[in-house]
C-alpha cells in the first residue's frame, strides 16, 4: 500500500491498535494520525511505543467532536474509522452513546472526508450487523437484521457511509469482519475475560448452554484484510472478513483453560442474554478475490493469545483496575508537553 498518511480513529483501542501497529512496521514511509479518545477501551499504552519513537503523531480527541475530526483529518490521505462504543452487555444498558458515536461520529467524521476530500474512507464494522444466522452464510447483499442496540447503532453508520458515497461520491468502503481476538484487547471481551479470571483462579461465567457460535478471526489477519480493502475495494462495496472457522463459546473456554493449566470445572453456565445471537457466519469470496488469505491457524492463534495474557499480566490487571487511566492520562499530558502528541 502506497498511502502518504492515514487517520487511525480509535487507534488506541483493540483493532485499531493493531492495525497502527501493522502499519508502521510494515509502511515505515506513511505518516500515521491517532485519533482517540481515550475512553475505558482507549488504551493509549497499546500504541505508547509507537509514540515515543516519533512513528506516530497521537490526538486526543472524540469524533463525535467536529473540530477535533477536522483537525486531526487535515493532511489525511486516508481515514480509518475503527472508533466505536463497541460492547453488547453495555448496549443493553444504556444505548445512547452508542448512537451518539456510531452513528453521529460517523456522519462527522464522512462529513470532512467529504470536505477535505480525502482519497479514500475505510469503516471499519461487524457481522453482527446480520444478526443470528439460522446455519446459512450472509454475504455482503444479505439484508441487516441487528439484534441488539450495538449491532443497530453499526447498522446506522454503515447506511450513512454508503449514502455519502451514493450522493456526495464520497470514496468509502465498509469491512465487516467476524469475531476478533488477539493482544491487547479490553478484558471486558470473552476470551481475554476468561483468560484472566482463569488466571486469577475465578470462575468462567458462560451465557446460556455455551453452544453460541463466532467465526473467530485472529485480529492481524483482518488488519491486512482491511489495508488491502482500502487499495483494492470498490468505492461504496462492502467486504465481508472471514475464515469460516466458526466455534462454539464452550469449546473456546476449554481452550483457554487447557493453555491456562486449568480444569473444565470453572466453566460456570450463567442465565443467557438477552437478545443473544446464536451464530453467525460469513461468506467472504470478495475480499478473497482482491487477493487476501488468512495467515494465521485457530488453534495456534489462540495458543500465542492465551501466552501473551500470561506474559502481559500488568497490562491487563491496569486495565482491570482502571489504574491505566491516570497513569496514561500523565503520559500523554507529559507527551503533549514535549510537542510529541497534539
Amino acid at each position: 500500500m502506497s498511502f502518504t498518511s492515514i487517520l487511525v480513529t480509535g487507534g488506541a483501542g483493540f483493532i485499531g491498535s493493531n492495525f497502527v501497529r501493522m502499519m508502521a512496521r510494515e509502511h515505515p514511509d506513511t505518516k500515521i494520525t491517532v485519533l482517540d479518545s481515550l475512553t475505558y477501551a482507549g488504551n493509549l499504552e497499546n500504541i505508547s511505543d509507537l509514540i515515543d519513537a516519533g512513528r506516530v503523531r497521537f490526538v486526543k480527541g472524540d469524533i463525535r467532536d467536529p473540530i477535533a475530526v477536522r483537525a486531526a483529518m487535515s493532511g489525511a490521505e486516508v481515514v480509518f474509522n475503527f472508533a466505536a462504543e463497541t460492547h453488547v452487555d453495555r448496549s443493553i444498558e444504556e444505548a445512547a452513546s452508542f448512537i451518539e458515536t456510531d452513528v453521529q461520529g460517523t456522519y462527522n467524521l464522512l462529513n470532512f472526508a467529504r470536505e477535505l476530500k480525502v482519497a479514500r474512507y475505510v469503516q471499519i464494522s461487524t457481522d453482527e450487523v446480520y444478526g443470528s444466522s439460522d446455519g446459512t452464510d450472509f454475504d455482503e447483499e444479505s439484508p441487516l437484521k441487528p439484534g441488539n442496540p450495538y449491532s443497530a447503532s453499526k447498522c446506522g453508520g454503515d447506511l450513512m457511509c454508503l449514502a455519502f458515497a451514493n450522493t456526495y461520491k464520497v470514496p468509502v468502503v465498509i469491512t465487516r469482519s467476524s469475531n476478533n481476538f488477539g493482544p491487547y484487547q479490553h478484558v471486558e471481551k470473552f476470551i481475554p475475560l476468561f483468560t484472566t479470571n482463569a488466571m486469577e483462579g475465578k470462575d468462567l461465567p458462560l451465557y446460556g448452554d455455551g453452544m453460541h457460535q463466532r467465526d473467530w478471526i485472529y485480529v492481524e489477519d483482518n488488519c491486512r484484510a482491511i489495508a488491502l480493502v482500502a487499495e483494492k475495494g470498490k468505492t461504496g462495496e462492502v467486504y465481508n472478513i472471514a475464515v469460516g472457522n466458526s466455534q462454539p463459546n464452550l469449546r473456546v473456554a476449554e481452550l483457554i483453560l487447557k493453555h491456562v493449566g486449568k480444569t473444565d470445572s470453572r466453566i460456570v453456565f450463567i442465565e443467557d442474554r438477552k437478545g443473544h445471537d446464536r451464530m453467525y457466519k460469513l461468506k467472504a469470496e470478495k475480499v478473497r478475490k482482491l487477493g487476501w488469505q488468512p495467515r494465521t491457524d485457530f488453534a495456534d492463534a489462540m495458543e500465542q493469545t492465551v501466552k501473551w495474557y500470561v506474559q502481559n499480566r500488568g497490562w491487563w490487571e491496569r486495565v482491570k483496575s482502571g489504574a491505566f487511566r491516570e497513569y496514561y492520562e500523565k503520559h500523554y499530558k507529559d507527551k503533549l508537553a514535549r510537542g510529541k502528541a497534539k
